[in-house]
């Protein structure tokens, strides 16, 4: 007699080793980035061993859809809504292909982990008749997942954290803790995503200790700008070749560096709704008034997102950083790495790999792991880092 989804559930739980899936689409919307793992305990016991990870792009048209969604100008309910079931199938493609990949069977899975795409992030709270509240939206349908590849999936992981009086970001700092705390060395975990976001993970920390937040623009405004200097031709500047061709401008720089997102301090958490292609028209504008080149321009965004990091670290952070472990696409653009080895010339600067998990395998690894907690039944938040009142459980399961 086949089990019911409840008493599948109970038996993931009692296992001491999982076979999980996680898939990721961040705010750069390039597609679904998908990790197989096999997880062994919780928490701070957490042990991993990657057996397939891979990036699905999102096909052309698709993408220019989601990038569509992101404007509230062009954006429409009835496609908000068609799309979260297109992305749900799409998402789940995707674990259907990263099972095949590593040679495993869909059944064999135990757990699945959606992040979904982030269309809409509101950190800051509004009101209505006397009701107040921030939110986040993320679309991919999760019971689409669940249906086609008949796994346990838990999704939807941020708007607990907004319940509990969050930002719902970051919410990898958990993950972050577990994976890098150290008892000698002060850890900055750093993505460069389309927004940047740091964990702050001091010596003998434990999860109060940390700190995360948003620093400001990470690939975002430097894919607008070339995205918008070639015609649509460019959506990024590969392996920072086009910055290492500019000059910086220290007036754009100074001005883009008087944000008043950069200087707001933490907990803070920011999106597209601030930094995407209408502002990235600003900046290409006071550019052109400058007199700048394409590629000056393009550089000295690029100094912005360094700038901003190095201007975090050494205004919100209570103690200097020993070692930056970094990651997210951002760590490809060799002329922004060393931007950061400039701005940040103390800090001794490590990769992902450096850890035995490849820069693609991150941000879906921190799927799998956050719902891995979320079937321990653990709080997998961080309330120092987002703003809550306190330690939730994010996610939701379907059976």
């Amino acid at each position: 007699m086949a089990k019911n989804g409840l008493e599948r559930l109970i038996e993931v739980k009692r296992k001491d080793r999982r076979l999980v899936i996680g898939l990721m689409s961040g705010t750069s919307a390039d597609g679904v980035s998908a990790v197989l793992v096999e997880l062994k305990g919780c928490g701070v016991n957490t042990r991993y061993k990657i057996l397939a990870y891979k990036t699905y792009p999102y096909p052309s048209e698709v993408r220019e859809k989601i990038f569509s969604l992101f404007d509230p100008k062009t954006s429409t309910v009835d496609e908000i809504c068609f799309m979260n079931f297109i992305l749900g199938e799409i998402f789940a493609e995707a674990a259907l292909k990263i099972a095949k990949e590593a040679n495993i069977d869909i059944e064999d899975i135990d757990l699945i982990g959606s992040h979904g795409q982030t269309i809409y992030h509101q950190p800051n709270p509004r009101s209505i008749a006397g009701y107040e509240s921030r939110a986040t939206l993320q679309i991919g349908e999760p019971s689409v997942i669940a249906e086609r590849t008949g796994r346990i999936t838990v999704a939807d992981f941020r708007p607990r954290d907004v319940a509990a009086g969050g930002q719902g970001a970051p919410i990898v700092a958990y993950v972050d803790y577990i994976l890098f705390r150290h008892e000698e060395k002060n850890r900055a975990v750093q993505n460069i995503g389309g927004i940047a976001n740091v964990t702050y993970i001091p010596r003998k920390a434990d999860i109060n200790d940390i700190i995360a937040f948003d620093t400001g623009p990470g690939n975002m405004v430097i894919d607008a700008i070339v995205y918008l200097i070639s015609k649509g031709e460019m959506t990024y500047d590969k392996d920072g070749r086009i910055a290492a061709k500019g000059t910086i401008s220290e007036e754009l720089l100074e001005w883009l560096m008087g944000h008043p997102f950069i200087k707001k301090r933490p907990p803070k958490t920011t999106g597209r709704e601030e930094f995407g292609l209408d502002f990235a028209r600003k900046v290409y504008n006071r550019g052109l008034k400058l007199g700048l080149r394409d590629e000056d321009i393009v550089a000295t965004v690029t100094a912005f997102t360094a700038k901003s990091i190095a201007y975090s670290y050494e205004k919100f952070l209570p103690e200097r950083v020993d070692e930056m472990i970094l990651g997210g696409g951002g760590c490809f653009n060799k002329t922004l790495v060393k931007m950061l080895k400039e701005y940040l010339g103390y800090v001794k600067i490590l990769f992902h790999e450096d850890f035995g998990i490849p820069a693609q395998a991150k941000e879906p690894l921190l799927m799998a792991i956050l719902a891995n907690e979320v079937i321990c039944g653990n709080p997998n938040n961080a309330p120092s880092a987002t703003g809550a009142r306190r330690n939730v459980v994010m996610g939701k399961i379907l059976l």
